[in-house]
């Protein structure tokens, strides 16, 4: 017996269903031309993955349930292909009708084999994960009825993605006959999560005896990344075959009855590599699913502007990329210079707009009626919001998006001003602590001088101190920690949940600890005001990060400490 399966890595784009369904047609065709028996799909492939609310209307889930029917119809042109398709499914007529919330809703996250023209056998996840991104719960009703079907004589089961996380389906499928299970998957990126996917599915393969076949989604949705990398796995849970990470890939791995052979197997990228391709995959996908036609980036000279200026050029090319420098009263030539430098290097179009007349109109204006004087809060954060003004006039006169270029870091602290730096329609950096845009930013150059190309970024931007440049002679560390100990704190306190007394046990300044950990929590007002940006960690501000911007609790509290009411 010989099997030959072949697995779609493909981009879907959420809600267009016709379109993901020309793609997995033509993706069958050209899997069936290789000699393919079967084609694995994505988790919700039909869909695009998250389909959010859209679950709720009844037109939608119609629409699905139309357009997997064609996909079938259309899949009849390949004689002897099965096809494994992800998509919603109303398991009965009322399923599609959105249900009182005191009901689970009638809907599965399911995945039917698709054969000789007819849906031939539906199953449904059993695992529902309700944590950081997910919240299957609110859509979707559990099931996991086992789904085995013979396939050149190879006894095949379907799971999806959470599924193989856990025993329990990976269970059911080998008590039903199963040989080799067929997971879809939709697993959004972190850094450390594609290592992390290829253990727990060793752990599968250990527990059932069976091969695995692991079929993974590339892409970007709103704030998600998904980094493909699909892979094969035998019994013993030996790799023989990976797919590249961030691409589309067609995979095609062969088997002897339920062992598969070796097959092509693309190298792991490196930690940097992982978090720059998905900030560009990210980027691209965002600017270019929602019809824009470039973008605007306000580049100020410093690490930040510099870095998403890079990640933008290369992920939608020179010619859809336009810079403006806007220097105040306190913008060094350096950081003209530096400016200028970096767009010719990347050969962005790029234009100076000084704002000092506009900023002298505004303090002449509010004179009568405030106090005003140099370096004032109020001052400094005119001119962001003056800057903000011009960028979001020239996006409303071109058409294109602003990026903007604050990390996670100044997110995390409240380092950024409302209507001004966080003016725009996509925050490239949000979830990259500056630490790591400064590692960033060495790792692109040297990929560029290892290939005999000038280094996008110039050196003398990557070794000033950071300032914001809105008063004289101003850093970054006037208000804030040091980098390196800002964002152990954020790391720690954000992303691993650790309490301020483990911080400071760790080595961390207990001053520190405490203005870091106040400053959080004065500015979730801010970040709920932010635009999307790309999650490159486990948890980032936004889907994973849902604190109360009304709150009295403190985290001394819990040990009969707490401060009562503060305000910033």
């Amino acid at each position: 017996m010989s099997l030959s399966i072949a697995i779609a890595q493909f981009n879907a784009t959420v809600g267009d269903l016709a379109g993901n369904r020309r793609a997995i047609a033509a993706l069958a065709a050209r899997a069936h031309a290789g000699g393919a028996s079967l084609l694995l799909t994505p988790e919700l492939s039909l869909t695009g993955y998250p389909p959010e609310d859209l679950l709720l209307r009844p037109a939608f889930m119609r629409a699905c349930a139309e357009q997997l029917q064609e996909l079938a119809a259309d899949l009849a042109a390949y004689p002897g292909l099965a096809v494994v398709v992800g998509h919603p499914h109303a398991p009965d007529k009322q399923a599609d009708l959105r249900t009182p919330s005191t009901q689970q809703p009638l809907r599965w996250n399911a995945a039917s084999l698709l054969r000789g023209g007819h849906v031939e056998a539906t199953y449904g996840k059993l695992e529902l994960p309700n944590y950081q991104v997910f919240d299957e719960r609110r859509y979707f009703a559990r099931a996991g009825a086992p789904v085995v079907f013979d396939a050149d004589g190879v006894r095949c089961a379907i799971n999806i993605c959470e599924d193989a996380w856990f025993s329990e389906a990976p269970r059911r499928a080998r008590a039903a006959g199963a040989e080799v299970l067929l997971v879809l998957n939709a697993s959004p990126f972190h850094l450390g999560k594609s290592e992390a996917r290829e253990a727990v599915m060793r752990q599968r393969c250990a527990e059932t005896g069976m091969a695995l076949v692991f079929a993974h989604g590339v892409g970007g949705q709103d704030e998600l990344v998904f980094d493909g990398g699909s892979f094969v796995l035998d019994a013993a849970g030996t790799l023989r075959a990976r797919a590249p990470q961030f691409e589309p890939a067609l995979l095609r791995v062969d088997f002897d009855a339920a062992v598969p052979r070796a097959g092509s197997i693309a190298p792991a990228l490196p930690l940097h590599a992982q978090a720059w391709r998905a900030l560009v995959v990210g980027t691209r996908d965002y600017v270019e699913k929602n019809g824009f036609p470039g973008v605007l980036i306000g580049l100020s000279g410093g690490i930040d502007s510099a870095v998403v200026l890079a990640v933008a050029v290369d992920a939608l090319g020179a010619e859809r990329v336009r810079t403006v420098m806007m220097p105040s009263p306190y913008t060094a030539s350096i950081s003209l210079e530096d400016a200028r430098d970096m767009a010719r290097r990347l050969g962005v179009r790029h234009e100076e707009l000084s704002i000092a007349p506009m900023f002298d109109a505004f303090r002449a204006t509010l004179a009568p009626v405030v106090r005003v004087w140099e370096g004032d809060t109020m001052e400094e954060n005119l001119q962001s919001r003056i800057r903000g003004t011009l960028l979001m006039a020239l996006s409303n006169n071109t058409g294109w998006m602003v990026l903007t270029t604050g990390n996670k870091s100044e997110m995390a602290t409240g380092y950024c001003t409302l209507y001004g730096d966080m003016a725009g329609g996509f925050a490239v950096i949000k979830d990259v602590r500056k630490t790591l845009v400064w590692e960033l930013a060495g790792w692109r150059n040297a990929l560029a001088e290892a290939d005999g190309l000038q280094a996008p970024i110039p050196t003398r931007i990557m070794t000033r101190p950071p300032s914001a440049e809105l008063r004289p002679d101003q850093t970054d560390q006037d208000s804030l920690p040091p980098y390196d100990v800002l964002d152990a704190i954020v790391e720690g306190y954000m992303e691993d949940d650790r309490s301020p007394a483990d911080l400071v046990a760790s080595g961390l300044p207990a001053e520190a600890v405490a203005q870091v950990l106040r400053l959080i929590r004065l500015n979730e007002y801010k970040r709920r005001q932010a635009p999307p940006g790309v999650r490159i960690t486990h948890r980032a501000f936004g889907r994973d990060w849902r604190q109360p911007m009304t709150s009295r609790w403190r985290e001394a509290d819990a040990a009969g400490g707490g401060t009562g009411p503060q305000h910033p």
